[in-house]
């Protein structure tokens, strides 16, 4: 077996002798060439892994046979082999996509490394990679046992997407090691969140992280309070991986300043980002402003007031700024918003909900095709990255940056991909979400789940004096035992919120300034 067939094209090819012999003993087949017609011949006879093209060749140029290659093969890297040094014959080369642009008089280790560089490059970084992952597992399990703050727990999430990304780049079957080590992760990450969550709401803590209703008090208003003229995109169902897939198509337009806060519980939008427009817990919306909240039993929208929310904070922390507040569901209506997005810029304040992502993931239940093209955490950052690169958002950033606004990115809370069932029972009045349920005399097994007995205590309405909340943590979702098996397949692998997992809890808060 070689490590790869290449083909050489030169007039000179046998002044070449001692190279080619040199990538022989390295385990590379060489076929030769001398002139360009020849090489095309070649190319469409056999396939290639790299081609090394001289581009001063009589008759046929380099760069005319180029052309001609890429038309019978237009995959294969092909790296342009010259003596000359003029500017503009590196620049068509490399407008032609070569892999590669070598000066004569080529050594053979230059050649070598070209070909790790073009033909190896995937198998090396695949290893080095991998090797990496296998020597931080033992320092993230351990950096899992210790993580005593919320800070540590931040840490540790980012290393595990990190690590995450990696991974999926190149391809590694070490993705269920990973998981095992998310799934740890998460088990211990729930504890925490059992442990310190209520002295958070409570404020009986020393320390305690950035939570839901603190965004527009700590974030938003102090960048008002400096003159700045503020967009705040809240990206419904946004984790923090998506983020980092979509981070790049966004470098060359801002400077990025990326920070994690933790959502509340439950981790869904009646309750997060009702928060967040609100600044307040979801107990203090209800006693404050009756009117603006809808209890877990009405079956009207459980977001239908943020606008209103908006207009109350600011009015409570007396805040004179011009505010507008913009909801889209889909990209039709971003393309609107962009047709009258000249009105935005009369506005100090601009709050945009993007509700893409989340109706993206409930889909996933409802659909076949779209179960199949979300089939794991992977599929699901790649269509986020599909759907940011071609529909109207993409340009919708791009009219920010040129507007000199600040822009922040956000979401209320994560989502995670559920594996486990639980089984629960609860009467007709128990909500649907897979994740939490909220209700009187609910049947469940208490080592399965984490109960919220007192809901006032962490910041939550009670729909009766008995109600409770119970959440299931890591990848586990509620079942309910009629048509057992049937409801646990139909759910089993979708993407679901509203319970602990750092995925739904730790999400992404990101400062973007104009480059221009």
């Amino acid at each position: 077996m070689t490590n790869g067939k290449l083909l050489w094209v030169d007039d000179e090819i046998e002044m070449l002798r001692a190279q080619i012999l040199f990538l022989e003993t390295k385990g590379y087949q060489v076929t030769k060439a001398t002139n360009g017609p020849d090489a095309i011949d070649l190319c469409s006879e056999q396939q290639f892994d790299l081609i090394l093209l001289d581009e001063n060749m009589p008759g046929l140029s380099g760069l005319e046979t180029l052309q001609h290659i890429k038309e019978v093969q237009p995959t294969v890297p092909i790296v342009m082999v010259t003596k000359s040094e003029e500017e503009d014959i590196m620049n068509q080369a490399i407008g032609a996509k070569i892999a590669d642009y070598l000066i004569k008089p080529v050594n053979p280790h230059q050649i070598l490394l070209t070909l790790k560089k073009n033909i190896h490059k995937q198998e090396i970084v695949t290893a080095t990679t991998q090797d990496n992952y296998r020597q931080a597992f033992g320092q993230i399990g351990m950096q899992i046992s210790d993580s005593l703050s919320w800070q540590d727990w931040v840490e540790v999430y980012k290393r595990l997407v990190y690590w995450e990304l990696q991974l999926s780049e190149v391809g590694s079957q070490m993705h269920e090691m990973l998981q095992m080590q998310k799934q740890e992760a998460n088990n211990t990450f729930a504890k925490f969140i059992r442990q310190n969550y209520e002295s958070w709401i409570e404020g009986t803590s020393a320390d305690r992280p950035l939570l839901s209703p603190d965004i527009f008090k700590k974030r938003v208003f102090p960048l008002l309070d400096k003159g700045e003229k503020v967009f705040l995109l809240v990206i419904d169902n946004f984790r923090y991986d998506q983020w980092r897939a979509i981070m790049g198509e966004l470098t060359d337009l801002f400077t990025i300043d990326e920070e994690l806060y933790y959502s509340i519980l439950p981790t869904v939008t009646q309750y997060a980002r009702n928060a967040i427009c609100a600044g307040l817990m979801p107990l203090q919306i209800q006693q404050m402003y009756p009117h603006l909240w809808t209890s877990e039993e009405e079956e009207e929208g459980k977001n239908l007031n943020e606008s209103e929310l908006i207009q109350m904070q600011m009015q409570r922390f007396r805040r004179k700024e011009t505010a507008a507040y913009y909801k889209l569901n889909d990209s039709e209506a971003a393309s609107r918003l962009l047709g009258q997005f000249n009105n935005l810029l009369h506005n100090e304040l601009n709050v945009l909900v993007i509700n893409f992502i989340d109706i993206l993931s409930h889909a996933k239940n409802e659909h076949q095709l779209v179960h199949e093209l979300v089939g794991n955490e992977e599929a699901f950052r790649s269509i986020t990255l599909s759907w940011f690169r071609h529909t109207a958002i993409s340009q919708l950033f791009r009219e920010i940056a040129h507007s000199g606004y600040t822009l922040l990115i956000t979401t209320d809370h994560g989502s995670i991909q559920v594996w486990n069932p639980v089984r629960i029972v609860g009467d007709r009045q128990t909500n649907t979400n897979l994740r939490y349920k909220v209700g009187k005399n609910l049947a469940y097994k208490q080592k399965e789940v984490i109960e919220l007995r007192t809901p006032p205590r962490v910041g939550l309405p009670s729909p009766n004096l008995s109600s409770a909340y119970v959440l299931t943590a890591g990848d586990r979702f509620f079942a309910y035992p009629n048509n057992y098996n049937y409801y646990v397949s139909y759910y089993r692998g979708s993407f679901q919120h509203g319970g602990i997992s750092m995925e739904e809890m730790i999400i992404p808060l990101i400062k973007l300034q104009p480059k221009e």
